[in-house]
């Protein structure tokens, strides 16, 4: 296993992380809580350290799961877990630090740890990364031995450079992968970064660059790729980064010929994000234990050449700049 420093931390964290939000067998459907168990401890065995998690995937059931899994190893295992996500409605007013300290003592006890390593806000509203009660609050957890670290979970390139200016704030989760370059253009180009750790979320854009997915392909209706499209339910650059559907599939097809081999798409495309240095972990789910030792392959492959990384990005730029860039 290969490690890298995560910003400010002591932390050598695995440079291919295990995400959570589908660990249970998929989006959609009943939880299953012996696949995520056997995903979780596959993971360790191969050597991740990092495992991210979140209070609302599976209604805390996923957080729970990592949690067992953690207890029952001797390894440390970094934990990141997010609170914030449960306000309903999801607006700047339902963020007060009086709610985020009870859904963090409630991690606490769902997952059945003593501490956390890094709890992260998610997603929240543009205004509540202004906020300085919301810091002061994580400061005192932290004081209280409840969490060792702090970190923020974004939409936006420029919600992550505003949560940056406090001390405070450890880690930075953000999208990027092969049809979101922003965060490379306008975040890593930044100094400061060095002192962040980055944590890339939604490396195979929803599955699009695993280069599996067709025009015929079928969704669990409860699955987000069915149902928010469109930001229906949430931010709409969670499910396929964002891009239409049908021009993902598109910009595939030429990836594919580009990266033309033995080797899957989706490793390509993990090691593609892991090409850049300012990435800490990058944390591609699994819902199947196979999954996992699919996501490892990426950090035994070649450095993608400075060639082939033009050419992923002149298709970015053919087909998804002008949209991804102004609003994320």
């Amino acid at each position: 296993m290969k490690h890298r420093k995560f910003g400010k931390t002591d932390w050598k964290v695995s440079e291919v992380a295990l995400g959570t939000w589908q660990v249970g067998g998929g989006w959609g459907g009943t939880f299953d809580h012996q696949a995520a168990s056997k995903i979780i401890h596959s993971a360790i065995d191969q050597g991740i350290n990092f495992i991210d998690t979140a209070d609302v995937y599976d209604a805390g059931l996923s957080e729970a799961a990592v949690g067992k899994a953690i207890r029952e190893r001797s390894e440390y295992i970094y934990v990141a877990t997010k609170c914030g996500r449960q306000i309903n409605p999801h607006v700047n007013e339902g963020y007060t630090p009086q709610v985020l300290r009870k859904y963090v003592e409630a991690s606490l006890k769902n997952t059945g740890l003593d501490t956390i390593d890094l709890i992260q806000l998610h997603c929240p509203p543009s205004s509540v990364y202004q906020r300085d009660e919301i810091y002061r609050l994580f400061e005192d957890l932290i004081q209280e031995g409840k969490i060792q670290a702090m970190g923020v979970s974004v939409e936006k390139v420029s919600e992550a450079k505003t949560a940056m200016n406090y001390e405070i704030v450890s880690s930075i989760q953000i999208i990027f992968n092969m049809f979101r370059h922003k965060p490379a253009e306008e975040l890593f180009v930044l100094p400061e970064l060095k002192d962040f750790g980055v944590i890339v979320r939604v490396p195979l854009a929803s599955g699009l660059l695993t280069g599996k997915l067709t025009t015929n392909s079928m969704f669990d209706p409860e699955d987000h790729r069915s149902f928010n499209r469109n930001g229906e339910a949430f931010d709409k650059g969670e499910t396929f980064s964002g891009i239409d559907f049908e021009k993902g599939l598109e910009a595939v097809e030429q990836l594919k010929e580009l990266f033309e081999g033995n080797e899957s798409l989706a490793s390509w495309a993990i090691r593609w994000v892991l090409m850049f240095p300012e990435v800490s972990t990058v944390i591609p789910g699994a819902s199947k234990v196979e999954q996992v030792s699919a996501n490892l392959k990426a950090m035994n492959l070649p450095s993608i050449s400075a060639e082939k990384m033009a050419k992923v990005k002149a298709i970015y730029d053919q087909y998804f700049r002008s949209e991804i860039h102004p609003n994320w």
